[in-house]
C-alpha cells in the first residue's frame, strides 16, 4: 500500500494525496496551489496519474487549495464520485463555478498581453527550455525543479485557462453528499468516515480503513484537512479523533499561537472605534468562505451590545454573499449558541443595514461613500480579487486602515504588508504604505501550534508507541517550510515517529 504527497507539502496549498491499494486508487482532496508564481505554476503540471483510473475522491472541504483543481483532473477524465459533506457540496459548487469564470477571464488577459509581447524568447525563457531538455537526466538532482523546468515546454503543460465555468459545471455531477461519522464504501476495499473538523462549514476530517485483500490487515489512515480552533463562533469545535496507523496532520500555524478570541474581538473593536473617529475607512481583506462569515457575526455581536458605533459595511464579495445563504441553508451544522440566536430571530450572519455589492460598478463606486465605512472584501492575502482596487485607493490614506485576520502565505502582498512593507508593488508600480496595516490572529479558522498538538496529542492518550491505534508515524504536512519545521519535533516528543513529506514523494504504509 503506498500513499502519494501530490501537493501540500512543504506548502499550505495545493492539498492531494493519492492513497494506492492492491485494489484501488483514492485521491484525498484535488487542491489549487496558490500564493506566489513559484507555487501557483505546480497547477499548470499534468497530474502523476490517469484520472480515469481513480476510483473516489474524498474532499475535506470547500477552499479554493483543497477542491479547486476539480474540474481539471474531470475534465482529464475522471469519473469516479466525489464524496464530501452536504454543506461541502454545496459550497464547492460555489467555488469551483467562480473559479471557472475567472480562470476564463485569466486566459483572456494573457491572450491580450501575448498579443503585445514579442516573440522572441527572454534570457530566462530559454534558460528554462535547456533545463527542460535534461529534466529526465541525472543534470537536474531536485526533483519538484526538474518537473517544474517542464513548464518551458508547451507539450508537457496545462493551457490556460486551467478549466472553464462549462467544466466546473460538469464536474458537479460527480459530487455524493455524506453526513458525519458514517462509514461508506468508497472503493475496493477502502472505507472512511467524515468527521466535524471544525473549520468551516462541512469541514472534515477522513478516517479511511483500507485493505490490500491478500490478506494483510487494515491499515487506517487519518487525513486532518485543516483543523478548526476549539470555541470558536459559528461551527462545532472539531470533533476529537483518537487511533491510526498512519496521521496526515496540518501544520498551518505550527510555531505560532493565536491571540485568544475575546482578545481578537477587543481588537476589532478597538480598531472599528479608531477608524470611525478618523472618519476614515476599513479595509478587511477576508476569504469568502468561513472568514467572512465569522468577521461579520463579530461586528453584529459588538453593534448589537453597543461596543462599536454602528459604521455603514459594504459586503464587497458577490461569492460571500452566496456563502452566507449556505450557511443559513445549513444549520445542523451550527455550534449551540449560534442556533440559539436563529431560534430568536437574532440572525448574526446579518449585519445591520449591510449593503452587498454584486456589481463591480457597484464596488468601484465605495470610494466616494460618506466616511467612516468598513469594507470586507475579497481575498484574504491580496492575491486578486475586488479588495485590489479598494487597497489601491486606500494604500496611501493615513486615515485608511488595513485590517489582517487571517492567514498570509509567503511571497503574497498580503505577507509582504503584514511583515510591515514601507513600499510595495502595485500594478507595476511603487506605491508607499501610509494606511494603518493591523493583524489580528485569533479570527484564524485553523488551530494553533497549542492546539494542532492537543489535536494530535488525542492518538497518544492512554497508548504508548506499537499499541494498537497509536500511530505508526505522523505525516506533517499542509504548511510553510519554517511551520513545519516548527512543529515537527514537538509532534516527535509525544513519541510520534515524524516525517516532513516533500512534493511527489511516495511513502509505504507497512
Amino acid at each position: 500500500m503506498e500513499l502519494r504527497f501530490l501537493g501540500a507539502a512543504t506548502t499550505v496549498t495545493g492539498s492531494q494525496f493519492l492513497l494506492m491499494t492492491k485494489r484501488a486508487k483514492v485521491l484525498i482532496d484535488c487542491g489549487m496551489f496558490q500564493g506566489n508564481p513559484h507555487e501557483t505554476q505546480h497547477n499548470r503540471i499534468p497530474p502523476d496519474y490517469d484520472p480515469a483510473e481513480i476510483d473516489a475522491l474524498l474532499l475535506t472541504h470547500a477552499h479554493l487549495d483543497h477542491c479547486g483543481l476539480i474540474p481539471l483532473v474531470a475534465k482529464r477524465g475522471l469519473r469516479a464520485p466525489i464524496f464530501a459533506t452536504a454543506g461541502t457540496v454545496e459550497l464547492a459548487s460555489l467555488v469551483l463555478l467562480d473559479s471557472g469564470k475567472l480562470q476564463e477571464e485569466f486566459a483572456r488577459r494573457d491572450g491580450r498581453r501575448g498579443a503585445r509581447r514579442d516573440h522572441d524568447a527572454t534570457d530566462d525563457e530559454e534558460a528554462a527550455a535547456a533545463e527542460h531538455a535534461t529534466h529526465g537526466s541525472r543534470e537536474i538532482r531536485d526533483p519538484e525543479r526538474a518537473v517544474l523546468a517542464q513548464i518551458a515546454c508547451a507539450d508537457c503543460t496545462i493551457d490556460l485557462p486551467l478549466y472553464t465555468a462549462a467544466d466546473a459545471q460538469s464536474s458537479l455531477r460527480l459530487f455524493r453528499p455524506i453526513g458525519y461519522q458514517t462509514q461508506i464504501d468508497v472503493a475496493p476495499g477502502v472505507k472512511a468516515t467524515f468527521y466535524d473538523a471544525g473549520h468551516i462549514l462541512g469541514s472534515a476530517s477522513i478516517r479511511v480503513v483500507a485493505n490490500d485483500g491478500d490478506g494483510t490487515p487494515d491499515r487506517v489512515i487519518v487525513f486532518s484537512g485543516d483543523i478548526g480552533r476549539p470555541d470558536t463562533p459559528i461551527v462545532r469545535d472539531p470533533t476529537p479523533m483518537s487511533d491510526a496507523d498512519y496521521v496526515l496532520m496540518e501544520s498551518t500555524y505550527g510555531g505560532r499561537e493565536h491571540d485568544p478570541q475575546d482578545e481578537a474581538v477587543r481588537v476589532l473593536a478597538e480598531t472599528v472605534r479608531a477608524v470611525a473617529q478618523a472618519k476614515g475607512v476599513l479595509l478587511v481583506p477576508s476569504f469568502a468562505i468561513g472568514r467572512t462569515q465569522e468577521v461579520v457575526y463579530e461586528l453584529d455581536r459588538l453593534v448589537e451590545t453597543g461596543k462599536i458605533p454602528k459604521l455603514r459595511l459594504y459586503l464587497d464579495s458577490p461569492m460571500a454573499s452566496k456563502a452566507t445563504d449556505i450557511y443559513r441553508r445549513h444549520r445542523e451544522y451550527f455550534d449551540e449558541e449560534t442556533r440559539r440566536l436563529i431560534d430568536r430571530k437574532d440572525d448574526p450572519l446579518d449585519y445591520p443595514g449591510a449593503i452587498v455589492t454584486n456589481d463591480a460598478n457597484e464596488s468601484k463606486k465605495i470610494k466616494d461613500a460618506p466616511r467612516p465605512y468598513m469594507i470586507v472584501a475579497s481575498n484574504g492575502m491580496l492575491t486578486g480579487g475586488r479588495v485590489l482596487h479598494h487597497l489601491r485607493d486606500l494604500i496611501d490614506d493615513e486615515t485608511a486602515t488595513l485590517l489582517f485576520v487571517g492567514y498570509q502565505g509567503q511571497g503574497t502582498l498580503g505577507a509582504h504588508l503584514q511583515a510591515g512593507a514601507t513600499e510595495v508593488q502595485i500594478d507595476g508600480q511603487t506605491r508607499q504604505v501610509r494606511c494603518k496595516v493591523r493583524s489580528i490572529s485569533g479570527f484564524s479558522a485553523h488551530a494553533d501550534e497549542s492546539e494542532l498538538l492537543g489535536w494530535i496529542g488525542n492518538f497518544a492518550t492512554g497508548r504508548k508507541p506499537g499499541d494498537k491505534g497509536f500511530p505508526k508515524r505522523v505525516f506533517i504536512v499542509h504548511g510553510d517550510p519554517p511551520a513545519e519545521s516548527a512543529l515537527e519535533p514537538k509532534v516527535r516528543a509525544l513519541g510520534f515517529e515524524t516525517h516532513v513529506a516533500t512534493w511527489r514523494e511516495s511513502a509505504t504504509l507497512t
